[in-house]
């Protein structure tokens, strides 16, 4: 008999009857958890609890108040979503599983102007097939059976998909006579994803509300950020315009050798939108003093402050760049984190009162010795260098804190122009697959930070959850209060990141706590058909993270 070693705080070895299924190995350790357990790691690799135990095996349960079995709970409610859309919609209607508002799923339907009643229906036979408790059953198949399966049903989304993917065997999921494949497990059950709320919004989508890992026992009040979901939208519409909704879309020109042509388009739109924001700030130029600039880690601010710069010049505005790092307190007086460690993400890591004073002053005209901070003394220093702002020059300043007006509490809304920006790829694998903008960020942190700072895939994944946390503490709560959202997803961005990100993934040992997340990401970018970096332009905001831009930093 197999001998399985359930790790965590009741770690145990068990023989157990080969072909025993991880859920009923799970029901001994279930009285451990608060909640059902969904998911496990099976050697380093997560899994269905469906999955049976034939060799010797080190096992880890999770429920939903982890990261692992949050993403399951996700991704498992999506499946049921569409499988019971399915049912209660007309046919040749589909339910695309979109991006992420506000820590909710967000839901476009397709051929027909969705009513709150349609919403409805939905939400009563999720509810049906919950209380039911159908498994989900894991279904392996080859390539070629999937397509012909999906080409039966009309999906054609996937069956084009799976026409560039180099993987000769593909993951089904099924419910009743449903089915569908993701890329990561999905729940033992539907009974196990019995809170959730549909949320409706308008005649086009509606959102999937559920709890998540730091609030279990119920779904979170669902916040609707109108700037940021119409950012979205729009460049969803953009893409669907020039053929680039999915991502068979972008495989099948590069079969056909015509990637210069979606780069060109996605450059341009990027480009397109810092002109927009140029003319704007220069039609409130009479009173606009500063302009701020804040998006979570990777979202390309460096690039972004470097265009905008180059926008407003031809505009004759002439905008002067201060570095928030340079206003840190002192290294003994910067506040410490929970862990004892210094909390530079913190605002209290910076001098409010001295940065408030010299942007006063700047506004008024007078001329201002600037401070430099040096990391090794852990102090702010002053080198001799000043600035004085001509009439009609602007200031402007990037960093975590910039949309927070306690940073500028000293200087009136009207003198701000705030942006916030984010990688918002629209992009989806197929209409129920899609490429989370973490996830996006997450591969050009791990390029970046590789090329630049020698880190390894497995340092950035380490030091991830705290990049996330930083970005929904100190970035997030604040979008709602912005003039303009940039965009800076460009459509063909991980084809050429694929090159980059694959082998330091595949440079993850099996060993490693972060492997079963290398081995996700990997799976994902196994959809992706390669692109040169040389067909790159020089001045793009994917060069902050592959290299060879022409833009000094």
């Amino acid at each position: 008999m197999p001998q399985v070693t359930v790790k965590g705080r009741y770690e145990t070895v068990l023989e157990v009857p080969s072909g025993t299924t991880l859920y009923n190995i799970s029901q001994r350790f279930q009285k451990n958890f608060k909640y059902p357990i969904i998911t496990a790691l099976m050697n380093n690799l997560l899994t269905n609890l469906s999955r049976p135990v034939y060799t010797d095996s080190v096992v880890e349960f999770f429920d939903r108040t982890s990261v692992e079995g949050s993403d399951v709970y996700a991704r498992s409610l999506e499946f049921l979503v569409t499988t019971c859309a399915a049912q209660v919609l007309d046919k040749g209607v589909d339910v695309l599983i979109d991006y992420t508002l506000d820590n909710s799923i967000y839901c476009e339907v397709t051929n027909k102007f969705i009513t709150e009643e349609d919403v409805r229906r939905i939400e009563i036979k999720m509810r049906e097939f919950i209380s039911q408790k159908i498994p989900y059953k894991f279904v392996p198949t080859t390539k070629e059976d999937a397509m012909r399966y999906f080409k039966s049903t009309g999906q054609i989304d996937k069956v084009e998909n799976l026409r560039y993917t180099s993987n000769s065997t593909v993951n089904l999921y099924q419910i009743g006579n449903h089915y569908d494949y993701f890329f990561g497990p999905v729940v033992h059950d539907t009974g196990q994803t019995d809170l959730f709320q549909l949320i409706y919004l308008d005649e086009k989508g509606f959102v999937i509300n559920f709890p998540r890992q730091k609030h279990p026992d119920d779904p979170i009040r669902y916040i609707h950020h109108k700037k940021l979901f119409e950012e979205y939208r729009g460049f969803q519409s953009w893409n669907r315009k020039v053929h680039l909704a999915l991502l068979s879309d972008l495989n099948k020109l590069g079969t056909l050798g015509k990637y210069h042509d979606v780069i060109n388009l996605a450059e341009t739109h990027y480009d397109d939108q810092l002109s927009e924001i140029a003319e704007d700030i220069s039609t409130k130029i009479d009173h606009i003093k500063i302009v701020l600039i804040a998006g979570p880690s990777s979202s390309g601010k460096t690039t972004t402050s470097k265009r905008l710069r180059t926008h407003l010049k031809v505009r004759g505005i002439t905008i002067h760049e201060i570095s928030l790092d340079d206003y840190f307190v002192n290294r003994e007086d910067t506040p410490k984190d929970e862990d004892g460690n210094y909390d530079y993400a913190s605002l209290e890591a910076i001098d409010l009162e001295l940065f408030n004073e010299n942007m006063q002053k700047l506004f008024n005209g007078e001329k201002v010795l600037l401070p430099k901070y040096n990391f090794v003394k852990g102090e702010k220093e002053y080198p001799g260098k000043t600035l004085q702002l001509a009439p009609g020059d602007l200031l402007l300043v990037e960093g975590i804190h910039t949309l927070n007006d306690e940073l500028t509490k000293y200087i009136p809304r009207e003198q701000k122009y705030k942006i916030f920006m984010n990688p918002l790829t629209p992009l989806k694998i197929d209409n129920h697959n899609r490429v989370h903008a973490t996830d996006l960020r997450k591969l050009r942190r791990i390029v970046r930070d590789n090329n630049f700072r020698g880190t390894s895939a497995e340092e950035t994944l380490a030091i991830w959850p705290n990049v996330k946390k930083e970005a929904e503490e100190k970035i997030y709560p604040y979008q709602d209060e912005v003039d303009m959202v940039i965009n800076s997803a460009l459509s063909y961005e991980i084809g050429v990141l694929k090159i980059y990100a694959e082998p330091l993934l595949f440079a993850i040992k099996e060993d490693s706590p972060y492997y079963s997340e290398a081995h996700r990401l990997i799976s994902i970018l196994r959809n992706f058909l390669p692109i040169s970096s040389e067909l790159v332009p020089k001045d793009s905001v994917l060069r902050e993270f592959i290299g060879g831009s022409n833009i000094e930093y």
